[in-house]
């Protein structure tokens, strides 16, 4: 399997909110996903992206040190619906939502056209 992963968020994010840090991390690929590596649900949403072949930037948090703070950074983006903050899927930095989110957009049709119009697939 195959995506860029990324362990660091770079000496800059220091000095920024949780918050700033994850939508400039959203906004710098077309795909990108925070995700713990022992999660069974990061690994399936990984798993699809792949094998539609789009390679999602993902961001580990439990390999991070600063990871907490991001993961209740993303609690709150997620709402109170979710029950976790992982896996959380930006496409365009914008937020798709959790596993349950990208898996009804893939059912129903509308995930093709999102990474389309973001640029992480061309057919």
């Amino acid at each position: 399997m195959q995506y860029q992963a990324q362990q660091q968020y770079g000496a800059s994010s220091s000095s920024s909110s949780p918050m700033r840090r994850i939508e400039r991390m959203a906004a710098e690929n077309a795909v990108v996903m925070f995700s713990i590596s022992s999660c069974c649900m990061c690994h399936a949403v990984k798993r699809l992206f792949c094998g539609m072949g789009v390679n999602p930037t993902v961001y580990e948090l439990d390999e991070d040190p600063r990871g907490k703070e991001i993961e209740k950074a993303l609690m709150g983006l997620m709402g109170s619906s979710s029950s976790s903050a992982v896996p959380a899927v930006f496409i365009g930095g914008k937020l798709v939502g959790s596993m349950d989110r990208v898996m009804a957009s893939h059912i129903n049709g509308s995930l093709v056209p999102l990474l389309k119009n973001a640029g992480a697939l061309w057919l």
